[in-house]
């Protein structure tokens, strides 16, 4: 057989067929808690573009030694703003780890969506309330109807509630929600909803916070995976005062303005974290301790957890 025979190509829909949300939940757990995944630093690079910006190409490799390389690559064009083409494309390649045969090509899209919401369902079953049943969504993007899928999954979610500086993505977001037939509303309030939710994740790309420390009730569980730069921040001071802090990786996390900010202001270290996810999941930490206990988690993403999505689906069809 040809190598163009054995390399398979996974489109966004067969991507999203076989990385159900139980089971990708617990792929990322696995992942962490077996150890044996090699994760190294990942690669950028600055790529001009033709209006003068500068993009990046970003490589992600993470691999088990005689089983699985993986390879995200990402493009960041930000001249592409404001027209039909995405900003961040992705593809990920997968290679048998014991030949190094290309073994399949998967929508990097689609993958990264699914596994940083997982991401966070794995975190909310350590650190939100058993009993959450309130979840508000803050951003519009593809992100925002896949993180409440994936907290449905790990939480009895029985109120949804998506804001977006936009009212109208706001809207769509609520939409795509009830054609799966998940029942969701638009926020109309950010404050007042974030004081009655007991989860609230943010999906954002904002420079400024978005919520606030003093909205968030006793036993709330605050969930922030869209700031990844240090000028990017989705929640304020007092957020990171009131809770109690985890992340899904250090290295990644304290990079995000949310933690960065009050590093540099010297108030908050990095060794105040209580712990991060690879902890949470083998129980060095035991997670949430007390129900009027005030939890933050930040993410950030991490090479791994595309290896755990990708094993997922070349499984599925083995």
């Amino acid at each position: 057989m040809t190598l163009e025979m054995t390399m398979r190509v996974f489109d966004a829909e067969q991507t999203r067929a076989g990385t159900p949300w139980v089971e990708l939940v617990d792929a990322i757990g696995n992942e962490l808690a077996e150890g044996v995944g090699v994760s190294p630093e990942r690669l950028v690079h600055p790529i001009a573009q033709t209006d003068g910006s500068v993009g990046s190409l970003l490589l992600k490799p993470a691999w088990r030694d005689g089983e699985l390389v993986t390879i995200k690559t990402v493009t960041y064009m930000p001249a592409n703003a404001g027209t039909d083409v995405p900003t961040i494309n992705a593809i990920v390649t997968a290679f048998d780890g014991a030949n190094g045969v290309p073994l399949a090509v998967i929508d990097g899209n689609e993958l990264t969506s699914r596994r940083t919401a997982a991401i966070s369902a794995l975190a909310a079953r350590s650190l939100a309330r058993s009993d959450s049943s309130r979840l508000v969504i803050v951003g519009t993007g593809q992100l925002a109807p896949n993180v409440a899928q994936a907290c449905r999954a790990v939480r009895p979610i029985e109120t949804i509630e998506g804001w977006g500086r936009s009212e109208a993505k706001a809207a769509a977001v609520v939409a795509d929600l009830e054609a799966l037939g998940i029942a969701a509303s638009v926020c109309a309030d950010l404050e007042a909803s974030v004081r009655a939710a007991d989860i609230t994740s943010c999906v954002t790309g904002s420079d400024r916070p978005l919520v606030m420390g003093e909205w968030l009730a006793p036993g709330a569980h605050l969930d922030l995976i869209g700031s990844f730069r240090p000028d990017m921040r989705e929640s304020d001071d007092d957020a990171v005062r009131r809770s109690t802090v985890f992340v899904d990786t250090v290295a990644g996390a304290i990079v995000s303005g949310d933690l960065s900010q009050p590093i540099d202001a010297g108030w908050f270290a990095e060794s105040d974290i209580a712990a991060d996810l690879r902890a949470l999941v083998v129980q060095e930490h035991p997670g949430r301790q007390a129900d009027d206990e005030i939890t933050f988690f930040k993410s950030a993403g991490f090479a791994l957890a595309d290896l755990a999505a990708a094993r997922l689906v070349l499984e599925g069809t083995s």
